[in-house]
């Protein structure tokens, strides 16, 4: 059963980087560094523009006293971090290739489509902020930054070209800045050490409330969940449970340690604000605005300039993590692979675009209003990917001897419960602020929101209650190959079958009516593999990536399950740019009499989106081909 699930489920999630960093075989210490790195993409999350605005208002309005909520929000953050890096350890998948293998397709799309739009919120502040940063250090028009950011996406191709350990390094050197930025800061802002640690004291009241409740809403980012999940699958480990328990507790390690970063970097932001803004009764509800009051009040030009360069690290950094998980996302839920380069110019116009009218039109004091839609948003796609995250890891049947314990998930669930109500009551007080200044358009806001509840409301309590409904089976059945009804007759034989397979779902299909024509016709089957990775066309058969040999493994199990059917089977790998080239070249090779390929059933735009195969190969062919269709 195992076999068949991995040979016919979803693509590794980040396929190009799944299982790249080794971690076996090494020393306590430099063990440790391997598994770091996840955690840190992920803490960027936890410390981008979204949070400097609750940070820096609830400094400079309430001065320490919101100390206990950064430290409180940064333990729940742990705590589901945590489980979503146990989920990709233990059960091989991210958190969106979980809900496409365990709900019906309507959920799952509505699951993505709502995790986009969170997508797109949380990308809209980070390119806020860049765009914010790039006008405070170089005077750039905020609609220019923000045009000017979609350029990033270029950036993140270019790191990834290197290896997961570059994008994680360059991301790591990013947060070093905002942090070394903020000592600086605080050593100039001379804060009271006594103060502040009477802000660790939980206090609230109703003044405090509402941002207590936007600090935690900022805080804790759905994408991350997803995000958390398919990161951890770039290390390679072992497949024992005392391998999957060391990956465990290592990567815990690098989540305490990441997510404290992020704590201290927060912290440091309202705590700053506190002793610089709050002391004189300044009150700050806007980034742009506490940059040009920290010159005057601390007495040097440099204290802007730190807050302007740690701004553009926090924007660049959060939005880099953005596009990959947006990648994830998309290939979790639908199972496709879109080419890397328009994923990531999908993602950041879905950003670019309402930034950059909303500015054109309303000016740039609409920026702070922008970054309250981007948090209500956040808010309320949150519950929908906490509830899988906490029914997937307490699942026994999925987690084994790793699924969550009773007080475990007791835990879980209360701060779940917390977060949910926290966000909610921010997600509702944003829309009574849209729909007090909504003018003549308060009854479409006022429609729009309500059934937008509705709706919301109806799938989070059917996603809760799942479990109790129906208990799907993890993964997929083995493929049930179809036997032939009649004897061949008078008609053509087929003794030399071509199946190129691409790694899909469509590959089933295609392996189960190959089988069914061998054994018709006492035919071979000959699989054809192409590998289409960098490393793979610069280096070609001497290529050795954890794609590569999933690639290879993959077909031996294929063939393999053939073989054992006593079909003759023969397996070949290429290495090319063009796998349809390829196809036809070994075409040609082998002679085949029948061709066998899977089509998505994609044409015109699509055809330029995903690329095209079947038709340059039919037309370079002269022999039969079955195209296989779900």
């Amino acid at each position: 059963m195992d076999a068949a699930r991995q040979l016919t489920g979803p693509a590794r999630s980040l396929a190009e980087v799944h299982s790249s960093v080794a971690t076996s075989k090494l020393s306590f210490w430099r063990r440790l560094f391997a598994f770091a790195g996840p955690a840190y993409l992920v803490s960027v999350g936890y410390m981008d523009p979204g949070n400097w605005a609750t940070d820096l208002e609830g400094g400079a309005r309430f001065g320490y006293q919101l100390i206990w909520v950064l430290v409180m929000s940064n333990a729940m953050a742990i705590l589901l971090q945590t489980l979503s890096a146990r989920l990709g350890i233990v059960s091989g998948r991210d958190l969106a290739q979980a809900c496409r293998e365990t709900y019906p397709k309507p959920v799952n799309i509505a699951l993505w489509v709502l995790c986009e739009i969170a997508i797109a919120a949380c990308d809209l502040a980070e390119v806020l902020g860049a765009a914010i940063g790039l006008n405070l250090l170089f005077h750039i028009p905020l609609l220019a930054g923000v045009l000017l950011t979609s350029a990033d996406t270029l950036l993140v191709l270019w790191l990834q070209s290197f290896g997961i350990r570059m994008l994680e390094a360059f991301v790591l050197s990013l947060i070093t800045i905002i942090a070394a930025c903020f000592c600086i800061e605080i050593v100039w802002a001379k804060p009271s050490v006594t103060e502040m640690l009477t802000g660790l004291a939980p206090r609230l009241n109703r003044e405090t409330l509402y941002l207590t409740i936007t600090i935690l809403g900022a805080t804790v980012m759905p994408h991350n969940m997803y995000l958390h999940s398919a990161l951890v699958q770039t290390r390679s480990i072992g497949q024992t449970e005392a391998d999957k328990r060391t990956a465990c507790r290592y990567n815990l390690v690098d989540s305490v340690v990441a997510l404290n970063g992020a704590l201290l970097v927060n912290a440091a932001i309202l705590v700053m604000a506190s002793a610089v803004f709050f002391n004189r009764g300044i009150v700050v509800t806007e980034i742009q605005q506490a940059h040009e009051l920290l010159v005057p009040l601390l007495g040097t030009g440099l204290a802007g300039l730190a807050f302007a360069i740690a701004l553009l690290c926090s924007g660049q950094s959060s939005t880099l993590t953005g596009t990959l998980a947006g990648q994830i996302v998309m290939e979790g839920f639908l199972n496709i692979r879109m080419r890397p380069w328009l994923r990531r110019l999908i993602t950041r116009a879905m950003a670019v675009t309402p930034a950059a009218l909303t500015i054109y039109i309303a000016g740039e004091k609409s920026i702070l209003g922008l970054l309250l839609l981007s948090q209500a948003v956040l808010s309320m796609q949150l519950p929908f990917a906490i509830v899988p995250l906490i029914h997937f890891t307490s699942d026994r049947s999925r987690m084994g001897s790793f699924a969550n314990a009773a007080w475990l998930r007791l835990l879980a669930w209360l701060t779940a419960g917390i977060i949910i109500v926290l966000n909610f009551k921010l997600a509702m007080m944003a829309i009574g602020d849209w729909l007090q200044s909504a003018g003549a358009w308060r009854p479409v806001i006022w429609l729009v929101s309500v059934s937008a509840g509705v709706f919301l409301g109806l799938l989070l309590v059917w996603i809760t209650l799942e479990p109790w409904i129906t208990r799907r089976r993890l993964g997929r059945a083995s493929v049930v190959l179809p036997q032939p009804a009649a004897t061949p007759g008078q008609g053509p034989l087929y003794r030399r079958i071509l199946l190129p397979l691409d790694h899909s779902e469509l590959d089933q299909l295609a392996v189960a009516h190959a089988a069914a024509m061998a054994k018709l016709y006492a035919a071979s089957i000959y699989l054809l593999h192409v590998e289409e990775g960098v490393t793979s066309q610069i280096y070609g058969g001497e290529s050795s990536t954890a794609e590569v040999e999933a690639g290879s493994e993959y077909l031996r199990e294929i063939a393999q399950s053939l073989r054992d059917q006593g079909i003759t089977v023969e397996t070949a790998v290429s290495h090319s740019v063009s796998p349809k080239k390829e196809i036809v070249r070994y075409a040609h090779q082998i002679q085949p009499d029948l061709l066998i390929m899977g089509a998505h059933g994609h044409g015109g735009l699509k055809d330029l989106i995903f690329g095209t195969t079947i038709n340059p190969v039919r037309h370079n062919l002269e022999i039969p081909m079955l195209i296989v269709r779900k």
